[in-house]
């Protein structure tokens, strides 16, 4: 039949937002219109606070929301609500808490089970409030007290089919809370639902994953989320592939002539490049250095500093000629403490982006990838640092990576085997000079790999003055430098 193909044309759902921007970005816009959500995890896990986020949106939108709970009481929920400075008011309430009076009745039926008295004015209640309140979102809070009143599995998942039906029946959409466990698992409204939003506690944050999503695609892993006393904030975790900027291709000069010499020409941009030696070498001054000729081309460059105070990095720069202060008063420069221990992945990688992305930011430096090591596991360090990367070049932004080496004897690159990601490898090293004198402690810089041009091959010495980076001509009298370079053919 011909045109048979064209007469049906996919519809586009419409989308409701979660009222957390993080959140509906992981979901691509946020959750189906007329569906059924679950949000399952244990307890203080975040569900009841990301469901104020989801039915205050409501009316910012526009639409009626319903706040249905079989656990806590209307007053203190309000009262727990205000204290994130959410407006409880604008919400429409069917409380089904137990109330303290029931505490002093006897409630006991000698005929009928208790779930087949109590559960008759509780449906009427929940039907009479849907349809007065004509809810488009309806927050149910929590499907675990409710269970406990069904006699069993069978009659508490067919009622709340029945119940879930209706409510979609009159144009709602339901989110849901459960506290599953292994005694008592959410396995059947987990089925009932068109969405899973899995919570789940850690030791510095907590997590929020997507593990269901019916009739869209959405953004997979373990996501950061905090909640703090503005509600809840979900970090969403970077997917590199995801972002792309069309920039034109173009050589970096690092402000010494040098320096350029030896690296083709300077580095080109939105590449990675990878400055790794022992403590003390001067792996940050350089890095500050090329930063310093950027703010004088008029780009913006940021320090995401790991191990050291911000008044420090000031002033070891300022004593080598790098204006920090002066660049950072202009606005060509950001520099930003960050601990490890209190950030993880995604809230530094959220951090980098609201500098590229919002304050045009060109030129990044990570100091050091040691520092930034402890806000990940041993196992995704690799994963994190190449996805933020991979975005960071995706978008144009020049990179650089402080690596510090703890042996400064051996001849290795990394001790974290990242070098895969760069484009290019600048090494510094000490060095033992006589000069016919004293042995001194003297400093080399060589690069070792450069990905998109030829590059100098020969060694320099270099000092780090008051004036500024020194570097000297190539030197010859420096064979065997590399010691036992067992490793130096990972860089070709």
């Amino acid at each position: 039949m011909k045109g048979r193909q064209n007469t049906v044309e996919s519809a586009v759902p419409e989308r409701i937002s979660s009222g957390i921007a993080g959140l509906d970005e992981i979901l691509h816009g946020g959750y189906i219109a007329g569906r059924t959500y679950l949000l399952s995890g244990p307890p203080g896990g975040g569900k009841t606070t990301i469901g104020w986020h989801f039915l205050l949106a409501g009316p910012e939108a526009g639409d009626s929301s319903l706040f249905i709970t079989f656990g806590e009481s209307r007053s203190e929920l309000l009262e727990n609500a205000s204290y994130s400075g959410f407006d409880a008011e604008r919400v429409d309430f069917c409380d089904l808490s137990a109330p303290a009076e029931l505490f002093e009745e006897v409630r006991s039926y000698d005929i009928f089970p208790a779930s087949e008295v109590e559960l008759e004015p509780m449906t009427a209640r929940l039907i009479a409030a849907v349809g007065n309140a004509k809810p488009k979102r309806i927050f149910i809070d929590s499907m675990t007290a409710l269970r406990y009143l069904y006699k069993d599995a069978t009659d508490f998942r067919r009622q709340t089919h029945a119940f879930l039906r209706y409510v979609k029946q009159h144009g709602g959409i339901v989110l849901m809370t459960s506290e599953a466990s292994p005694e008592a698992p959410d396995d059947d409204l987990r089925f009932l639902s068109d969405g899973v939003v899995q919570l789940a506690p850690s030791e510095r944050a907590r997590s929020l994953e997507v593990v269901k999503f019916r009739g869209s695609d959405y953004r997979v892993g373990k996501h950061t989320l905090r909640l703090g006393d503005r509600g809840a904030v979900v970090y969403p975790r970077l997917m590199p592939e995801q972002h792309s900027t069309d920039f034109t291709p173009s050589l970096l000069s690092w402000g010494v002539p040098a320096l350029d010499a030896m690296t083709g020409g300077g580095i080109e941009r939105g590449t990675v490049t990878l400055l790794t030696g022992p403590s003390g070498v001067g792996k940050t001054t350089i890095g500050a250095q090329f930063m310093k000729a950027a703010a004088e081309r008029g780009e913006r460059s940021a320090i995401y500093s790991f191990d050291e105070r911000l008044v420090t990095l000031i002033e070891r720069c300022e004593s080598v000629n790098i204006p920090v202060t002066r660049m950072m008063a202009s606005g060509m420069l950001s520099i930003t403490p960050v601990e490890a221990l209190r950030f993880s992945p995604d809230e530094f990688a959220n951090m980098v982006r609201r500098d590229v992305e919002e304050r045009g930011t060109r030129i990044v430096m990570i100091d050091s990838i040691s520092g930034y090591r402890l806000s990940v596991s041993d196992q995704s360090l690799n994963e994190r640092l190449h996805a933020l990367c991979r975005y960071l070049a995706n978008v144009g932004v020049t990179v650089l990576l402080v690596n510090e080496l703890i042996n400064i004897a051996d001849f290795h690159i990394t001790d974290v085997g990242i070098t895969y990601l760069a484009d290019n490898v600048i090494m510094l090293r000490y060095i033992e000079s006589r000069n016919g004198g004293p042995a001194e402690l003297g400093r080399i810089v060589a690069v070792l790999k450069k990905r998109l041009s030829d590059f100098e091959k020969s060694m320099r010495q270099f000092e780090v003055t008051s004036n500024g980076i020194v570097i000297g001509p190539p030197v010859d009298h420096l064979g065997g430098i590399l010691g036992q370079a067992h490793d130096l053919s990972i860089v070709h």
